[in-house]
């Protein structure tokens, strides 16, 4: 299963980019070996609207387009379910046995995510009852996805 993160907005140099980096290249090495064959990362443009409802449709079409026939989809939003590690990382391992070809996981840029893209998403997640800044929020679903794989290799990274 490929897995693609799509975001709103571009994350630039700095020391968030590199541990982005970091964990984006552990996991697609490490999910090789358990069929999680690719992780992306595709950066969108902000929308230019005036209005943030304008704003959401549009940033959500450019979302959407990047969700290929078929993908399974997820959008990080704060009134998700929240899941813990070990649940996120069998939800990823049910998609991948169910022969779910992609999964695109979706984050929205500041206000939030149009109603055509929720109305798509297979699941709603949260990372709790907190706002969190966009490009933390690419780096703590890197780290998950790269924890997840750890938890289903049995490797010791993840010790709950």
């Amino acid at each position: 299963m490929r897995l693609r993160i799509a975001a709103v907005g571009r994350l630039k140099a700095g020391p968030e980019r590199g541990l982005l980096d970091r964990y984006m290249d552990r996991a697609a090495k490490s999910g090789r070996v358990l069929g999680l064959s690719r992780l992306d990362l595709v950066e969108i443009p902000e929308g230019r609207s005036a209005r943030a409802e304008d704003r959401r449709a549009e940033e959500a079409a450019a979302l959407l387009a990047q969700v290929p026939d078929g993908a399974a989809l997820v959008a990080l939003d704060e009134t998700g379910r929240m899941l813990s590690s070990a649940d996120f990382a069998a939800f990823l391992a049910a998609r991948r046995d169910q022969g779910t070809a992609d999964l695109v996981l979706a984050i929205g840029g500041p206000d939030g995510h149009g109603p055509a893209l929720r109305a798509r998403a297979d699941l709603l997640l949260a990372f709790g009852a907190m706002t969190w800044p966009h490009q933390l929020v690419r780096l703590m679903l890197a780290e998950q996805i790269y924890r997840a794989i750890t938890i289903l290799s049995g490797h010791p990274y993840h010790r709950a």
